[in-house]
C-alpha cells in the first residue's frame, strides 16, 4: 500500500470500510434473526414434516425491529472507530509538514519532511525538503558572496586610504619646495639646483600615480583573462631571463631548476605578472653573493632567496598596500610597497593559494605557490 498513489489508496481505504461495515450489519441480522422455535414430528407414513408453534413471519418482524436499535449502534461505534483511524492515517502526513514547513520558515537547519510513504504525500515531503536543502545552499552562497563583496569593498576603501596618504607626502614637499622658490626664500633662490629635484619629484609621482592605476586594475583584468593550459616551465625560463642578468650584474647566484614540462590551466599574464613580481622581490632583497633559487617541488613553485629572514611581526603586514618594512623605508631600496600586494591581489583572484615563510638553512625567504 505504501506505493500507491493518494486516489487509489482513497478509494481502497473507503470500499474496504464500507465491505467491512456491510457485512457487520448483516452478520448481526443473521444473528438477531434466527429462529428458534421450531417443533418436528414423524407422520405414521415416516414422511418428515416440520410444524412451529408461532408466526415466523412475526416473529422475525419483531427480532428485526428488536435487534435494529442495537445494529445501529454497533454500526455507528465501528463506522466512527474506523473513520478515526482513515482519516488519522491521511490527516497525519499533512499535519507533519505542515509543522516541518513552520521550521523551515524559522530557517531551522534540521527542518526535515520524514514520511516514508511514496504517493503523492510522500513525493510532496521529498520535493518540499529538496527545495529547502536547495534555499539553505543558496543562502549560503549569497553569504559567502556578501563576504567576499564586504572584503573586496573594505579592501579598496583601505587601499584609497593608504593611495591618498602616500600621494600627499610628495605632494605637499614638492608644494612647500615650488613656493619657497616662488618667493625666494633662502637656499631656494638657487633654481639650479632645486628644479631638477622638482622635476625627480613629480617623475616619482607619475610613476606612484602608474603604480596604483595598475593595481587598481589588476584584480579586474585578473578576472576577464580567460584560463588557459600554459607550460610553466617555458614560462618561467623566459621570465627568470631578465632577471637572471640584474642578478649577475649584481653578484647573485641565480639557480633556476625547470621540467622540461609542467602544464596548467590559468590566466598566463595575470600570473605571469605575479611571479614577476615575487621574482623582483626576491633579486631586490639579496645581497651580493647570496643565492636566489626557483624551481618545482611536485605541484609547487618555490621561489627562494638568501637574505635576513622577515620577523613575524612585519610578515603580518608584508601583503598590505604601501607598507615597506623598517628596513625597506627609503623608496628609492624599498619601492612603493605595492609589489606583494598586487601578488596578493592577483593570486587570490585566481583562486591560486600560497604561502611565505622564512628558511632557517640556509637563513632566508620562502614563496611558495601552490598549484
Amino acid at each position: 500500500m505504501k506505493k500507491m498513489k493518494l486516489f487509489p489508496k482513497t478509494f481502497f481505504y473507503t470500499l474496504g470500510l464500507m465491505l467491512f461495515i456491510v457485512g457487520i450489519a448483516h452478520l448481526l441480522l443473521y444473528l438477531f434473526t434466527k429462529p428458534e422455535w421450531l417443533v418436528i414430528s414423524v407422520s405414521p407414513h415416516d414422511e418428515l414434516s416440520l410444524h412451529t408453534s408461532l408466526n415466523v413471519t412475526d416473529y422475525v418482524t419483531q427480532t428485526v425491529l428488536r435487534a435494529l436499535p442495537l445494529s445501529l449502534i454497533c454500526c455507528v461505534i465501528i463506522s466512527i472507530s474506523c473513520s478515526f483511524v482513515f482519516s488519522r492515517k491521511i490527516t497525519v502526513p499533512i499535519k507533519q509538514i505542515g509543522a516541518v514547513t513552520e521550521q523551515m520558515a524559522r530557517m531551522e537547519r534540521d527542518a526535515a519532511c520524514k514520511i516514508s510513504s511514496k504517493d503523492e504525500i510522500g513525493i510532496l515531503a521529498d520535493n518540499i525538503n529538496h527545495l529547502y536543502q536547495s534555499l539553505l545552499s543558496a543562502i549560503e552562497s549569497l553569504e559567502i558572496e556578501k563576504q567576499r563583496v564586504s572584503e573586496s569593498e573594505r579592501s579598496k576603501a583601505d587601499f584609497l586610504r593608504a593611495a591618498s596618504h602616500e600621494l600627499k607626502t610628495p605632494v605637499t614637499a614638492l608644494n612647500a619646495t615650488l613656493e619657497n622658490m616662488i618667493l625666494g626664500v633662502g637656499k631656494y633662490k638657487d633654481y639650479d639646483t632645486y628644479l631638477p629635484e622638482c622635476r625627480e619629484m613629480t617623475g616619482r609621482l607619475a610613476d606612484m600615480i602608474h603604480d596604483i592605476l595598475e593595481t587598481s586594475k589588476a584584480g579586474m583584468s585578473a578576472e576577464n583573462e580567460e584560463a588557459v593550459e600554459t607550460d610553466l616551465s617555458e614560462m618561467l625560463s623566459s621570465m627568470c631571463e631578465p632577471y637572471m642578468l640584474i642578478a649577475r650584474t649584481k653578484g647573485i647566484d641565480f639557480c633556476l631548476e625547470l621540467p622540461d614540462s609542467f602544464e596548467a590551466v590559468l590566466p598566463p599574464q595575470m600570473f605571469g605578472k605575479a611571479v614577476s613580481n615575487i621574482l623582483a622581490n626576491a633579486v631586490a632583497y639579496t645581497e651580493p653573493g647570496r643565492t636566489v633559487s626557483v624551481y618545482f617541488d611536485r605541484r609547487d613553485i618555490l621561489i627562494e632567496n638568501e637574505c635576513v629572514p622577515i620577523p613575524k611581526e612585519t610578515l603580518r603586514h608584508i601583503f598590505e598596500p604601501f607598507y615597506r618594512p623598517d628596513f625597506a623605508r627609503d623608496r628609492d631600496k624599498g619601492g612603493n610597497g605595492l609589489g606583494l600586494y598586487i601578488v596578493d591581489t592577483l593570486l587570490k583572484t585566481m583562486n591560486i593559494f600560497y604561502s611565505f615563510c622564512p628558511m632557517e638553512e640556509p637563513q632566508g625567504m620562502r614563496f611558495i605557490i601552490h598549484l
